[in-house]
């Protein structure tokens, strides 16, 4: 992207740093991460975004950043969040932790006009995620907006090109976010627009188009990622592509046989198919702690991969590269994307580094939003575009606590029928994710005019556009009756059904 427009955000340990990144480069922008410690501001950079953090400003720790170093650019900043607490603090205001934080939605009401806040109505839901405030801005700033909590919440500086809002404009809930971020990118930046996420799979593979000679293999699943990243290697090195699926016994019903179907109606002839299910089991059971399963899982999978390997090397020479279908989601929860980002949950393709391959990761920096639409690029079928994700344990993390064989299938069971029921009625495509949970607790119950005992099953489904932020799915009363009825009526060990209302924040998607 050197001879293309671009603007950095730098990256302070937030959960949404990416998720601005994303939004940048929704609105055709490049974006591109870096972190304050050693960020590069070259000719195409036409803004500069400061992103949020776990932190406060005046912790001992805190990260900061040279403010007059970055002005000195004379180029257009915005802080948003921890970002401007930043500004506000580096430049003479004052900002200090309120004794009542401001968290979830909240309405903005817009003082002054201005182009940052162009056709954004006076009165607008915004969402928050702090307890700190500014309470006075540095010389020569305008207060563009204000909460119910806090007094300053947009401010600016336009002979220092310099902006912060104290809200996210990066998520979803934020109802005119886009177009604070627009304006943004087009009236005080001056961008021009234009980027596409494919170029970002045109330009990984002419960076490694000189491989073509060389050995890959790569774990598949059948999930829009690893199916993509396969396609995108394919590209590159052809038919000395090596496909892997291994079948952990954690899959949904009818799994394996629908992701061979899928690999063979594509093209691919390299593929190989391990049955590990019983070495998953033997391995998880009696593990309750969810961290703790998902790194027993992470190890047990490379193992058996590496075993896969040894037997394809000894057949067609030396293999030199591994591809991986990590997505920034999966780094940032593993909290491998900053210093200052906390470890939400261990995603395999994270936590285990190999020492052995050389990794490509074609889709690290993007969200499954952008991957989705590559997928569409590429031509791949539409029953693998709208696919929901799952997560690489698989059912292993939708069992709360021990794993046994009775579980697994208790479970697979009820998330068959949960999946069927939402075909039915057409809802699939509507959904980020919708899946069964079953838990650890049991729940008194009457079958057959006989008292039974039996465990509980939770519904969650959920609307996202990049799974950093999720709402809980309004289903109707009629369709989650429907698959309470079923559930209880056909799947033994069951006799009652729950339906989570949750968002993320402040819970995750998964249950572990």
């Amino acid at each position: 992207m050197a001879d293309k427009e671009k603007v950095i955000v730098i990256d302070f340990g937030s959960q949404y740093t990416h998720l601005i990144a994303q939004k940048v480069r929704s609105l055709g922008v490049y974006s591109e991460v870096q972190h304050p410690e050693d960020y590069i501001v070259d000719d195409n950079v036409k803004g500069i975004i400061l992103s949020g953090s776990p932190y406060s400003v005046y912790e001992e720790g805190a990260p900061k950043i040279d403010l007059d170093k970055l002005l000195r650019f004379r180029i257009p900043i915005l802080g948003i969040c921890y970002g401007l607490h930043l500004i506000a603090y580096e430049l003479g205001g004052r900002v200090y932790r309120s004794e009542r934080g401001e968290y979830g939605r909240t309405e903005l009401l817009i003082s002054s006009r201005h182009p940052l806040v162009e056709g954004i109505p006076r009165k607008s839901i915004v969402w928050m995620s702090h307890k700190d405030i500014v309470a006075t801005v540095p010389d020569k700033f305008r207060v563009l907006g204000y909460t119910g909590g806090s007094k300053i919440a947009i401010i600016a500086n336009d002979k220092q090109k310099i902006y912060g809002v104290q809200f996210h404009p990066e998520v979803e809930h934020t109802r005119y976010g886009v177009n604070f971020l627009r304006n943004f990118l087009f009236n005080i930046c001056g961008c021009s627009g234009g980027w596409n996420p494919i170029n970002v799979v045109n330009e990984f593979i002419n960076a490694h188009k000189d491989l073509k000679k060389e050995k890959a293999i790569v774990a598949v699943s059948g999930g829009i990622d690893s199916t993509v990243t396969a396609i995108i290697l394919r590209k590159i090195f052809g038919d000395n592509l090596h496909l892997i699926f291994i079948d952990t016994g954690l899959l949904r019903y009818g799994e394996k046989d629908w992701v061979v179907k899928l690999f063979k109606k594509l093209g691919f002839e390299n593929l190989h198919v391990i049955d590990a299910s019983e070495r998953f089991l033997e391995a998880l059971n009696g593990v309750r702690r969810p961290e703790v399963k998902r790194r027993i899982f992470s190890e047990l999978f490379y193992k058996i991969f590496e075993e896969e390997a040894d037997k394809l090397e000894r057949k067609y020479g030396k293999i030199k590269y591994l591809g991986q279908g990590t997505l920034y989601p999966d780094r940032v929860e593993s909290g491998a994307t900053s210093r200052y980002t906390d470890r939400i949950k261990s995603h395999h393709n994270v936590i285990v580094r190999s020492k052995r391959f050389i990794i490509l990761e074609p889709l690290k920096d993007l969200y499954k939003n952008e991957v989705r639409k590559i997928a569409r690029a590429l031509g791949l079928p539409k029953e693998v575009c709208i696919r929901h994700p799952f997560p690489g344990p698989g059912l292993a993390v939708r069992i709360i606590g021990n794993i046994t064989r009775r579980r697994i299938e208790i479970l697979r069971k009820a998330d068959k029928i949960v999946e069927e029921t939402i075909r039915k009625y057409e809802l699939y495509e509507d959904l980020w994710q919708v899946f069964p949970v079953l838990l650890t607790l049991r729940s008194v119950g009457v079958k057959g005019d006989k008292r039974s005992y039996e465990y509980i099953i939770a519904i969650r489904a959920v609307k996202s556009v990049d799974a950093m932020t999720a709402e809980f799915a309004k289903l109707p009363w009629h369709i989650l009756e429907e698959i309470a009825n079923r559930i209880l009526n056909e799947v033994e060990g069951v006799n009652r059904v729950l339906y989570d209302i949750s968002n993320k924040p402040p819970a995750t998607i998964e249950y572990e």
